[in-house]
């Protein structure tokens, strides 16, 4: 069973980037990117790798971003 956190601010996002959670991200309600890992983030923007050529971009304030933690 996982164990999901959302992730709200810069503390948030930097321990999920550091730690190498996976990552959550919902759009209107619909999940848009899952398993990805946080490698760079700012004001406006997350950017999520989840493969070797796998990165998307996110708007930080149009999605909401949750880490996965497995137990």
């Amino acid at each position: 069973m996982a164990l999901y956190r959302r992730l709200l601010t810069d503390a948030d996002f930097t321990e999920a980037m550091e730690r190498q959670f996976k990552l959550r991200v919902y759009k209107d309600d619909l999940i848009v990117d899952s398993g990805g890992v946080i490698i760079r983030f700012d004001d406006t923007t997350v950017v999520s790798q989840s493969g070797v050529s796998d990165i998307t971009y996110h708007e930080r304030s149009a999605c909401e971003f949750f880490e996965i933690r497995r137990r």
